[in-house]
């Protein structure tokens, strides 16, 4: 068995409380069993990553623990017929950075089915700047259509636009021909957001309407909405009649204050997405979407790229909501003064 040293970011724990996170090596023998060993290059860090790196106990299990839900990078082994050493390939979802050792440490060992072949036309640093994020975006975009809901529809509101979902959801939506309204409480992310496709940006504020009216003004034609509660209740009750709204997000809050009227009397469809388990097949076509037609043209311009060494900084920002657009973890990337 090899047992050449290998870095990854450690959640564990001393004593009965303190929760430690450093970087540490160590070897294959300390990952978990599965059909395809990956060298990885890059992850990503999400709001559900920052939660597991202070062992949120609604994310992580047990400890110690590696966050990551998002991994890139080339097969080293396989038991499986599927994969060839030298594959390229992505990992996104299942239970990577959850239930089992994830993206942020320079080798991972996965189930075969959990994997994907890298599409042509996306590089391991564009895959990661998408990741779960642009995935979960491009859902909402594919849930917009499948329900009939066309560019000539109207305007399509996005909430939380300055973060993950939000801005690659605002991005994909404008490149496909939409109307896009932003909702932020970030006026320092405003241009960023028109520079993404934006055509109009509101206040959070906005959408925020707690009367017991059980319909409001119809405006939206659909919605992508990245936080739930009381927010998505008031889209709900203000979408136009057979539009559709893509719930992916609870950071508002999980309770959703509504009748039934806007489902009876407008035909209104609030589909839930669900990212970490798609199945497979939706899954392939998703990602070849994001690597031709749907792939934004500003992957570059939202995307900040940081080692494993300078993480803390950055899960501080994105627990504090002061995080946006798209964080790239480096895998390749080695501070000088690297703890182990």
């Amino acid at each position: 068995m090899n047992t050449t040293p290998f870095r990854c970011y450690l959640v564990s724990q001393s004593g009965d409380k303190d929760i430690v996170r450093s970087i540490t090596s160590k070897t294959r023998a300390d990952l978990p069993d599965g059909d395809v060993l990956i060298r990885v290059t890059h992850s990503s860090l999400n709001y559900k990553d920052a939660l597991a790196a202070v062992a949120h106990r609604g994310i992580v299990q047990s400890l110690p623990h590696v966050p990551g839900i998002d991994a890139a990078g080339q097969v080293l082994e396989s038991r499986s017929k599927q994969w060839s050493i030298g594959d390229d390939v992505l990992v996104t979802g299942y239970g990577l950075g959850s239930d089992q050792w994830g993206g942020w440490s320079e080798l991972i060992r996965v189930p075969a089915n959990w994997v994907v072949r890298l599409p042509d036309h996306l590089s391991a640093v564009e895959a990661m700047t998408l990741g779960t994020a642009g995935f979960t975006a491009a859902q909402c975009v594919g849930s917009l259509q499948q329900h009939g809901v066309t560019p000539d529809a109207g305007e399509i509101v996005v909430t939380g636009a300055s973060g993950g979902v939000g801005s690659l959801a605002i991005a994909i939506l404008s490149k496909l021909g939409y109307q896009v309204v932003a909702v932020s409480g970030k006026p320092t992310a405003h241009h960023q957001l028109r520079e993404l496709g934006a055509s109009d940006i509101v206040d959070r504020a906005a959408l925020t309407d707690t009367s017991d009216k059980s319909l409001l003004r119809a405006r939206w034609a659909g919605a992508v909405d990245t936080v739930g509660g009381n927010t998505l209740a008031t889209i709900v009750r203000s979408t136009q009649h057979r539009g559709c709204i893509a719930a992916c997000g609870l950071v508002g809050g999980v309770d959703l204050p509504l009748t039934v009227y806007p489902f009876l009397l407008r035909g209104i469809t609030l589909d839930g997405i669900d990212s970490a388990a798609c199945p497979r097949q939706p899954r392939l076509e998703i990602w070849d979407k994001l690597a031709e037609d749907w792939k934004p043209e500003q992957l570059e311009q939202i995307r900040s790229t940081v080692g494993l060494d300078g993480l803390d900084e950055y899960i501080t920002r994105i627990l504090a909501g002061q995080a946006t657009g798209r964080i790239v973890v480096d895998l390749q990337h080695q501070a000088a003064n690297t703890s182990n």
